[in-house]
């Protein structure tokens, strides 16, 4: 694919009669206003695009000169009518785009037309206003269908009746329509391999049987139950998306399947063998009454078992996240030993404890954010807990230590988020009037560790070698006030790997503090601080990135584009500082640099005589101000003092020249000295 688009990319597109661009046997008319298919393109197309223009009626003869096409794409025009026998002459076609038009005004001509495709493969009558009867219709004799989609339309309810002929469909997407109810319509369609019913209003999913399905798409619906069929057959499904739904409980599944995906995001799911109160239901059951017409099902299934019966071995990503799940059932985890991504976050789990009976040896990726953990649990001297993993996000819950030794199994671990806990790291500076220090997270020695947030983390006083033997990349300490104690020594175990680093909002006033050994870095967040000058020690870093938004900076070094650092930023951010209007010589030149962006350049302010202006604009009376007290001062004291001293010069010339024979007669007077003659 990629040779054959490469060959056609290699020759320009030749313009075609009514603005069209062809190259090959491809033609695009898209946005050309037409209002009519053009009568004079190629006889060879084979592809024809359409779209965006305002074609109202595809007429018999509109296609006629076209007998080798292959795909037509009439999209957001204002199609009504395609007469019956517009597609006579193109029988071979094998795609067919009409959405976003209006083909509920005249569908039963239209299917007319459609009927007359024996080779059609993909039909699109998306965003046309269709209900089902009209869908129907339109589909009725379009047996060698293998992809529909009618999303965007106003489907309500669906039967055996609509898709009845299409045999041999194997992908449908219903999304974004109005459907509330679905009866056996799916049950005729034995190859049907992919299934979007997302974006509608389904309120439950009973009796699923599909067992050909490998994808199901039912998100954004108001799904509150899922029950498969109770049968040993083996389902095809391989991913089941249930998200953005109203899910009480854990769905039950198929007990035999190929499931490698379950997204269970944004419901109402908790467990229920225990209460919080201490109360056991792993006895209780639900009874769940259908009616169908005059016949009447009660289903039994219990809250907890039922799940165990499904077999979950080849699970490979569950995502619980945005539910109520308080605890997880015990043995809930042992049945999913291929899990690789699991994700718990935003959820009500108080304890999490890792288990070496649980066969996690698989999983790469655990999310326990924003839940309300006080405690990660391990049996003690656990062997090897979640070995193969590598991300693990434990922020925004109440820990304030993790288990002993915890990083020594995970053995492949490279991303740790321990943000917004109450956490300190080992080894942790002693507190004068404490018994014995407070527990502490101790990362040292961690060899495959690259990025750690320890954002918002109440951290004090940081010293030591907290990050000896490690190899971060990338560290975050931002919202940490009291975590800097005056220099960056306890960082230097991390002077040669780190490359990313965030220190916003730590109470960072001293521009003395020294960066130079951090030569590897690329990207430096100092926003949020209270610096009141530019650290001269960032001058020699090769940064590409540098935030300085929200300090107490008057101004940049007029030479900071001359620096290794000037030469190296490729973005900045500067705004919400006291910068003055009248020292903004660093401004104009950062403005020339080519490749630097000052990403919040519309933001930026400067202060003159009280008032708050842009430099991106300063006005004329303010810039001859600003010049005028910016003047060389030993110059304008001499401009100010030469008219003066000229004055005075001149006044003593005119009184000398005036008083002069006066002055001689009383200077021989007094002196007494005659004459030569």
């Amino acid at each position: 694919l990629a040779v054959g688009w490469g060959s056609r990319a290699a020759k320009a597109w030749a313009t075609s009669p009514g603005g069209c661009e062809a190259v090959q046997s491809t033609v695009d008319c898209t946005g050309r206003w037409l209002s009519s298919v053009p009568g004079s393109l190629r006889g060879d197309t084979e592809e024809l695009f359409l779209d965006a223009n305002t074609i109202r009626v595809l007429g018999n003869a509109s296609l006629l000169p076209y007998h080798q096409l292959r795909c037509l794409s009439v999209t957001k025009n204002r199609l009504e009518l395609i007469q019956p026998g517009a597609f006579l002459s193109s029988q071979g076609l094998h795609v067919l785009s009409l959405a976003d038009n209006l083909l509920f005004t005249n569908y039963s001509l239209t299917a007319a037309a459609l009927s007359a495709l024996p080779a059609l493969r993909t039909l699109d009558l998306a965003g046309n206003r269709l209900t089902e009867d009209m869908v129907s219709v339109l589909v009725w004799n379009l047996s060698s269908l293998k992809s529909l989609s009618v999303a965007r339309n106003i489907i309500m309810r669906l039967d055996s009746s609509v898709f009845v002929n299409l045999t041999e469909l194997l992908e449908l997407n219903l999304e974004k329509n109005y459907i509330f109810e679905i009866d056996q319509a799916f049950e005729g369609l034995q190859r049907l391999q992919k299934l979007n019913i997302a974006y509608n209003y389904l309120p439950c999913v009973v009796e699923f049987g599909l067992t050909q399905l490998r994808v199901l798409n039912a998100s954004h619906n108001v799904i509150e139950w899922f029950l498969a069929l109770e049968s040993d057959d083996l389902f095809e499904l391989e991913v089941l998306d249930l998200s953005h739904n109203r899910l009480l409980f854990f769905p039950v599944l198929p007990r035999q399947s190929k499931l490698h995906t379950l997204l269970l995001k944004d419901n109402e799911m908790s467990f229920y063998q225990r209460l919080p109160n201490g109360t056991s239901l792993a006895n209780v059951t639900v009874q769940f009454l259908l009616i169908d017409g005059n016949s009447t099902t009660i289903t039994t299934v219990s809250l907890w078992d039922e799940i165990c019966h499904s077999n979950l071995s080849s699970l490979r990503l569950l995502d619980m996240s945005q539910n109520q799940v308080w605890y997880l059932p015990e043995g809930f985890l042992a049945q999913m030993p291929s899990l690789t991504h699991l994700k718990l976050n935003q959820n009500c789990l108080e304890t999490f404890h890792l288990l070496e009976g649980d066969p996690l040896d698989m999983l790469m990726e655990l999310d326990l954010s924003q839940n309300r953990l006080a405690e990660l649990g391990t049996e003690v001297d656990a062997g090897d807990v979640l070995p193969s993993l590598q991300l693990f996000n434990l922020s925004s819950n109440r820990l304030r230590t993790l288990p002993h030794g915890l990083f020594t199994h995970t053995r492949r671990i490279t991303t740790v988020d321990l943000s917004r806990n109450r956490v300190d790291l080992c080894p942790r500076p002693a507190v004068a009037g404490e018994a014995r220090s407070p527990p502490c997270v101790d990362i040292r020695g961690v060899e495959t560790l690259t990025h750690l947030s320890l954002a918002g983390c109440g951290l004090r006083g940081l010293g030591g070698h907290p990050f000896q033997g490690t190899s971060l990349i990338q560290l975050d300490l931002s919202d940490n006030p009291q975590a800097l104690s005056g220099d960056l020594e306890w960082l230097q175990d991390l002077a040669m790997t780190l490359q990313v680093l965030s220190l916003r909002n730590t109470s960072l006033s001293s521009a003395a503090v020294d960066f130079s050994a951090f030569r590897s870095l690329v990207r430096l967040d100092l926003s949020g601080n209270s610096l009141t000058t530019f650290p001269s020690s960032l001058g020699i870093l090769n940064l590409h990135s540098l935030d300085l938004r929200d300090n107490c900076l008057p101004a940049l070094p007029s030479d900071v584009t001359w620096t290794p650092l000037g030469q190296s930023l490729r973005e900045v951010y500067l705004s919400r500082n006291p910068y003055n209007c009248c020292t903004l010589g660093w401004w104009d030149a950062l403005q020339r640099v080519e490749e630097l962006r000052v990403l919040d350049g519309r933001e930026m302010t400067c202060s003159y005589a009280s008032r708050t202006l842009s430099p991106r604009a300063l006005p004329e009376p303010v810039l001859r101000s600003c010049r005028w007290h910016t003047a060389d001062l030993a110059l304008l004291y001499l401009v100010l003092a030469l008219p003066t001293c000229l004055t005075l010069l001149v006044a003593f010339a005119v009184a000398f020249l005036t008083l002069k024979e006066k002055l001689l007669k009383m200077v021989k007077s007094r002196c007494g000295v005659s004459s030569s003659y």
